[in-house]
Order: C-alpha cells, then structure tokens, then sequence
C-alpha cells in the first residue's frame, strides 16, 4: 500500500470513527489533503459549514501534538470539551484555569499525550512557550478566527499580529489560517501576514440561501420585536442588542409577553452565562437575548431566526451573526431593525475607538457598506454576497425580491454623481463627492479647484441626506465601490462605467424624512414615561436649569428636551451607557456625564 492511499484510508477512518461522518462536505477534503500534504492554507468556509474538521482531522491523521490559536477562553473550552467526548485527547492552556490544571495539561502534552492543544495567541507567542514548544513534535499549527490577524478586518485583535512570526519558527511545520468572516482585502492581509503570500487560498461559497435576509425601518423597536418573535411559535432564536442593559430589558420584555426568553452579556457572572447557554443549547422554543459576546463557536443547529434589534457593527459582523440560524439546511429568517440612532451610535463607537486614523476611516467605510445594504432597492443578498466578492441573480428569498419596494428613476442624478467620481480620479468620499455636486465651496474643494468642475453645483436641489443615500444604494447596487483598504475613496465599477456612458439604468430609493413639529415629538415622548421617570424627568430639568443658568445660556444648549425624556426613559447607570442616551456627544458626555449620572441613580435608589 502507497503511503498516499494510507493517508487517505486513515483520514476517512478518522472522519468515520472519530466524527461519525460518512463523507466530507465541500472543501474540507481539499484544505484537509493541502495540509496533509505539508502546504500551507488560508479557508475562508461559511459559518456551520465545518471549519473545525479541516484542521482535527489531519491533527489525529498525523499524529504528534497540533497547536490551535483561538481568540476566547469560552470558544477553547467548548470546542476542547466537545472533542474529549468525541474520545480525542485534547487540551487547552488558559487564564481562566487553576495553575494547577495548566501544569498537568502542558505535562500531559510534553509526555506525548495530546494530539490538540489550544492556546490563546498571547499565551503562545511568549518567548518560554515557544521554546517549550521546540522540543516537541509539532505537526500542525492551526489558528482560528483567523481575520483577527488583519488590521484592515473589522476584528482585529493586536494580540494577534505576533503570530506572523510562526512560519519562521516553525517553517517545516503546515500552518491553517481559518475564518468564516473575510472580504477580499482582509483575506489577502491574512495570507501576507502569515505566509509572505505563499499559501493556498480556499473559499468557499459565502451565500445561505436557506436564510431570508429581511430589513426594516426601525419604529417601536419592541413590539416589532414581539410581533416577529410571534410569527415564529415554539423556535429557538437570537435576538442581537447592542448594550448590556438592552439585553437584559429585551429578555424581560418577551418574558412578560409570554415568550420564554434569556439574556446573555459579558458582563454577567460565568456561572449565570454558563447556565443560560447550557438551557439555551437544550432546551426548545427558547429565545436568546445577547450581545455579540454569545455565538462565537455555538453549534446549535436548529436555530430558526436572528433577530437584530440594533445595527451591527459591519457587514462582517452581520455575516457571522445571522450564520448562526439555520445550519440544519433548513428555512430560516435574518431580521434586521435599522435605524438612524443607530448609525449614530456605531459612528461614536467609531470615533471613540482608540485606533489610528486609518483604521477610523475604514471602519465609516464599513458602517457605510452597512447602511448600504439596509437601503438596497435590490436583491439584499446580491448586495451582501457583492460584499464578499461573489455575484448571483436575485435570490427570490429576500425582502425586496418578495415585496419589491416603490422606486424612482435616479439615473440623471447618478449619472451626475459618477461623473463627480471620475472627474475627481476616484479618491474621494461621500462627504467631498456630496460637497461638489451640491455646490458647497469648502477649503479642501476649493485647494483642489473641483468647484471649476462643469457639475460643481449641479445637483444643489437634493438635500445632503439625499445624495449620502443614493451614494449608499449606488454602492449596494455595485455601480460604485468603496476602496476600504486605500484612502477611502469611491470607486467606479464596470457597471457603473455603463451607466455613465447611458447603458442602463439607475432605480432606487429616495431617502424619507418623517417631519413632526418639536412639540409633538417631545409630548409623544413624554407621554410613554411611566410615573418614576416622570419624576426623574422633572429632576433632570431642574438641574439642566441650573447648569444652563451657571453658563448663562439657554436650557438646550445643555441638553434637549428630547434627550432628557431619553435619560429618563433609559436611566444611564455609567458613562458607557449614558453615551447611548440621544443628543450626548463626547464633549457633554465628558462634561455633564458623571453629574447626570449621579442625579439619576440617586433619584432611581429613592425611588426604589
């Protein structure tokens, strides 16, 4: 018998024994055989679609220790758990351990006893575990999660950059690089960090055509909520919140509607998180109320529905997350709520960051591609497979394919605007491009002469906000594209080279802008204030008028009615969740933040 034959008996025969799975599913007979074979991978493999098994399986096939680099303690230990009922002998080395426990698991590695060993990549790539590690007989090294590595994915973890050095460490060791989250840029950033370039790219197909992609304006957040989580008697979902206490409100608000509900935050103890996951993987018709810190490595595949109660942080991100329902094949829906607080918000968490400028830039970009695909007048998952660099027809399973939405006929307008980005050298932004054809004359436009251009105020009868969303649904349509890797500027594509030159056409959405009076929108406010936060309300008012009187400035410079009720309503406990509250930008939240804080927990412990 050829080794090579014996190789492949023995990867079937683990596949079998080990697994219980009769057959690979597509592309991880390919990544499993590169590795075998001493070659080096980057696999990019939808959410559920078995990345795990690229890297198990040739790990027992060819012996010795495999080293696995994963980015959560929690993800290691399940992963580990679920291994060592499988009969492998597997271990991990982590934080959250006794000393004791992380001594007897290196021993029992360093005896030759443990095929998979996960590492967190801070432990790793210390220079005393490195060295321990050269004495061993490592045969694989398999990091997962792998965009983290990238500094332009929108998860990057500096923790991770050290593991660039592996190959020179460990050159004759194969080395996998695996995600389910990773746009052409972030992919190619992986496969030069690790491997200098040379490794072998494999992606596979990111589009799930069993789940519905469904987007709606934002309202009244929970009972749309509640009506969705009502067409969908007795199923397991995920409802996504962007905050600890959203969370927690969000589960007790379908608990008192009748729909058993749990909450799950990072903020919670272990044991109580433990628990809710535990009852959340075995338990039927139970709804999961998280932040994204619950679903990195869950494996529950009768997940019915995803629910974004707020706006994700990317597209990558919203990928990932609505992956998590549907991995038995069968039909399942993403619902997204979308908002304009939202966009605000996530473009504070933006701005707030404590990363470089580039880095700020390209996650607006991204926020961008986002909010470009809740606007789409098109297939929404043609929009997102775009994204990811793949094309399809329209999928039929989509809000906008079942119920297309009214649109208008754009195409002089857009046409206006692509000529902006031509005759700019496509460099520039929304904001600069939305400046030009509008005809406002700023510094940087006038540096550069562009207020010369034959459509420098051509389009002044459209609003900022009008052009910003025919910008976003331009994109969302793949007439222009976002260069999120260069300096950000908007890109032609081949079809929007097209309709420049009056080949096709451009139907789209226009941007609606419900206009209330002042009055109406603080008396609907107010009158949804229950009896403490009408108290609490009167309170906050009193010392707005106090600190307004101090500065000798009128009460709403200091903060809005409207932003009160919200303070009221929502009851701040920290600076983080008082950032939240509408109308706080960074300069208040620096300078009223703490004194507001005070005054509403001190009104909420009388009250209780």
């Amino acid at each position: 018998m050829t080794l090579a034959l014996a190789v492949q008996q023995t990867k079937q025969h683990v596949l079998k024994e080990v697994f219980g799975f009769a057959q690979f599913r597509t592309g991880q007979e390919e990544a499993i055989d590169t590795l075998l074979s001493g070659g080096d991978v980057v696999m990019v493999m939808p959410t559920g679609a078995g990345k795990s098994l690229c890297f198990q399986v040739p790990a027992l096939v060819l012996g010795g220790l495999t080293i696995v680099v994963s980015p959560l303690v929690a993800l290691m230990q399940d992963q580990v758990a679920a291994l060592r009922l499988a009969g492998v002998a597997a271990d991990t080395i982590n934080s959250a351990r006794d000393r004791d426990d992380n001594v007897s698991a290196w021993r029992r590695a360093a005896a030759g006893e443990t095929r998979l060993l996960y590492l967190a990549p801070e432990r790793l790539m210390t220079e005393r575990m490195l060295a321990a590690l050269a004495k061993l007989d490592v045969k694989l090294i398999a990091i997962d999660e792998a965009h983290c590595i990238s500094q332009w994915g929108p998860a990057f973890r500096p923790e991770y950059e050290a593991l660039s050095r592996l190959k020179q460490i460990f050159p004759k060791v194969p080395v996998a690089a695996l995600t389910a989250t990773a746009d052409e840029t972030t992919r190619a950033d992986i496969a030069a960090k690790l491997f200098g370039g040379r490794a072998r790219m494999m992606v596979q197909g990111f589009d799930r055509p069993n789940i519905r992609l469904t987007v709606e304006a934002k309202k009244s957040a929970p009972q749309q909520l509640l009506s969705f989580v009502k067409r969908h008697p007795g199923a397991n979902g995920i409802v996504y919140c962007l905050s600890r206490k959203k969370t927690e409100e969000t589960a007790a608000f379908l608990v008192q509607n009748g729909i058993p509900a749990l909450a799950y935050h990072a903020g919670m103890p272990k044991e109580a998180r433990e628990e809710n996951q535990n009852r959340f993987m075995s338990e039927r018709a139970l709804v999961m109320v998280a932040t994204i810190a619950f679903g990195m490595g869950i494996d529950k595949p009768d997940v019915r529905y995803v629910f974004h109660a707020d706006l994700p942080g990317s597209l990558e991100a919203y990928y990932q997350e609505i992956g998590r329902s549907g991995r038995d094949g069968a039909p399942a829906e993403a619902h997204m709520l979308y908002g304009l607080s939202d966009i605000r918000m996530r473009r504070m968490f933006i701005d707030d960051e404590n990363a470089g400028e580039d880095r700020r830039r390209r996650e607006h970009h991204r926020l961008d591609a986002l909010v470009g695909y809740c606007e789409a007048s098109s297939c929404r998952r043609q929009v997102l497979l775009s994204y990811f660099g793949e094309t399809s027809g329209p999928c039929g399973n989509c809000d906008t394919c079942l119920k297309p939405v009214a649109l208008t006929d754009g195409t002089k307008d857009a046409q206006l605007l692509l000529r902006a980005v031509q005759l700019t050298g496509e460099r520039f932004g929304a904001a600069h491009l939305v400046d030009i054809v509008r005809g406002t004359l700023t510094e940087k436009i006038a540096d550069r002469h562009h207020d010369k251009l034959a459509v420098f105020g051509s389009g002044s009868a459209l609003s900022k906000e009008a052009w910003r969303a025919m910008i976003r649904q331009l994109v969302a349509g793949d007439f222009l594209r976002l260069d999120i890797a260069g300096m950000g500027g908007i890109q032609l594509t081949q079809k929007g080279r097209d309709l420049l030159a009056g080949r096709g056409t451009f139907q789209y959405r226009p941007v609606v802008v419900e206009r209330t009076s002042r009055k109406e929108r603080r008396e609907a406010a107010a009158s949804e204030l229950d009896r403490g936060a009408t108290a609490l309300l009167e309170t906050l008012k009193a010392l707005r008028l106090r600190l307004a009187r101090e500065r000798q400035v009128p009460a709403y410079v200091i903060f809005s009615d409207r932003a009160l009720i919200d303070m009221a309503q929502r009851r701040p406990r920290n600076k983080a969740e008082f950032a939240e509250v509408n109308g706080v930008g960074k300069a208040k939240l620096e300078e009223f933040g703490d004194l507001f804080i005070t005054t509403i927990n001190g009104r909420t412990e009388e009250a209780a």
